[in-house]
């Protein structure tokens, strides 16, 4: 009985030496102290931490070269891609690149929407129609009956106060600049929100305007050729090379950038192509595809909730999978050995030390 106390204690310290020798946090974790907050029992089981799990950081690139929102106002295209892309995780960057051809066309939607305003203004003035609520001007408040009374008052007045504002803060220098842009910023705001409903853009639709309102960052590159297309594949490798993100949307069919999604899987970053092309060259590399109408119907955003658990899926049995590695299988059964032999050397010592012990007392009796 004596003999198995002293192996059993023995044996305990080996085991707790060779633990502290392989994980030597599992020791310090054991000492930490801090205070808790009054009322706080950290064996309620109603107080149980549910685990965290980490968003990706997510990044858009549009082509607005080859994919321009023509059918639908690009705001709300912009909106909606937007919250179909939070459900794969945090939007950290949205950027959109086009050279100045996607600027300046006006898509046939918007054509024949103007083309029926100017017959409705032409109506009005004659008398024909009348509209059932009169035409408020966002800006000072004030009513026309006819649309194009409220056109010219607002060139007259308000785009002639936004243009004297303008170059008030273009002609003035350090602090009292900063003063003028904090001085007429509401009132910019105010006439930016209204402008886009009263007035028609010189140059296009307002493409860049409504994009930037939406939160992306719009790029303006020269009209060569694959100009764009240079520009958005450095930064997307750009972005790669930082680590930024760990998901990446791209909105675009150009079968140009099927090497920089490759890249991106090798780097172990999930890829969103979002386009028209159902068999697109782009859609047999990523890992998920949306088409506009899934963007825009909202069928998007519920399908991305499954994409992101089959990843996690994924992920999960990637860690689960076994390797073998030579050189770390020989260190741990060398190192297990090495304990095994010393703990057999230390057991028969005090076994026969034991035994001597007891043969004494024998003799002595």
């Amino acid at each position: 009985m004596v003999v198995f106390l002293k192996f059993r204690s023995f044996f305990c310290a080996k085991e707790s030496k060779r633990l502290r020798s392989l994980n030597p946090f599992t020791t310090s974790s054991r000492f930490c102290h801090f205070e808790s907050k009054p009322g706080f029992n950290p064996l309620d089981p109603s107080l149980s931490l549910a685990p965290k799990i980490a968003q990706n950081n997510v990044a858009i690139f549009w082509d607005l070269d080859n994919k321009p929102p023509k059918s639908f106002p690009p705001y709300d295209a912009a909106v909606k891609l937007k919250v179909a892309a939070s459900s794969l995780g945090v939007v950290r960057y949205a950027v959109a690149y086009a050279n100045h051809h996607p600027f300046s066309y006006v898509p046939q939607v918007v054509r024949e929407q103007r083309k029926e305003r100017k017959v409705l203004n032409q109506l009005e003035n004659r008398g024909v129609i009348k509209a059932n609520e009169p035409h408020l001007c966002r800006v000072c408040g004030r009513k026309f009956y006819t649309n194009e009374k409220l056109v010219n008052h607002f060139k007259q007045i308000h785009e002639r106060e936004q243009m004297k504002r303008v170059n008030q803060i273009e002609s003035a220098r350090g602090m009292k600049r900063v003063k003028l842009v904090g001085k007429y910023s509401m009132k910019m705001q105010k006439y930016k929100n209204a402008v886009r409903d009263v007035l028609n853009t010189k140059v296009g639709f307002g493409l860049a305007d409504e994009l930037k309102r939406a939160g992306f960052l719009v790029w303006s590159v020269s009209d060569k050729p694959q100009a764009v297309d240079g520009a958005l594949k450095n930064h997307m490798v750009d972005m790669m090379d930082r680590r930024r993100a760990e998901c990446m949307v791209f909105v675009s069919d150009d079968s140009d950038f099927v090497d920089v999604l490759k890249e991106a899987k090798l780097r172990c970053l999930k890829t969103v192509v979002v386009g028209d092309m159902n068999d697109g060259a782009l859609k047999r590399v990523a890992d998920a595809s949306f088409s506009w109408t899934e963007i825009l119907m909202g069928k998007a955003k519920k399908e991305a909730v499954s994409v992101v658990g089959k990843w996690r899926d994924c992920d999960v049995l990637k860690r689960l999978e076994w390797t073998y590695n030579p050189e770390v299988e020989k260190e741990i059964y060398d190192y297990e050995d090495e304990v095994v032999e010393d703990s057999e050397d230390d057991c028969e010592g005090i076994v026969s030390g034991v035994v001597d012990d007891n043969v004494h007392e024998e003799d002595i009796g």
